[in-house]
């Protein structure tokens, strides 16, 4: 069975840091892209980032490029998204997400693509 668990949301001033986990169970990493989305009220659902499968390529939306880093460690079978210099504009409840196979900057941030989705964990910033 699929298990996808995010933490590591909460408040942050503007200007801060966070570091949101995703634990994956049930399966092993290795073939599998990983992604990040939000949503914030009222907003469709964002791509943020995804790393690829195989070369491990990483894509991340223009909004957040410079500032959010995603990792992978598949021996932990988890993935990271370091969020740097925070914006009140990232407020939003972070989902972690995977799909079989690669990845790439032209489909990642299509929502539909991804198979299995976590419960996501809030993000605010906010001073």
């Amino acid at each position: 069975q699929v298990q996808i668990v995010e933490s590591g949301g909460g408040l942050v001033q503007p200007g801060g840091s966070l570091r949101l986990s995703c634990v994956v169970s049930g399966f092993t990493l290795d073939d599998y892209s990983i992604g990040w989305f939000r949503q914030a009220p009222m907003k469709e659902r964002e791509g943020v980032a995804a790393v690829s499968s195989g070369d491990g390529s990483t894509y991340y939306a223009d909004s957040v490029k410079g500032r959010f880093t995603i990792s992978r460690d598949n021996a932990k079978n988890t993935v990271y998204l370091q969020m740097n210099s925070l914006k009140p504009e990232d407020t939003a409840v972070y989902y972690c997400t995977i799909q079989r196979g690669t990845t790439r900057a032209s489909s990642f941030q299509i929502f539909w693509q991804w198979e299995y989705w976590g419960r996501g964990t809030p993000v605010t910033v906010s001073s």
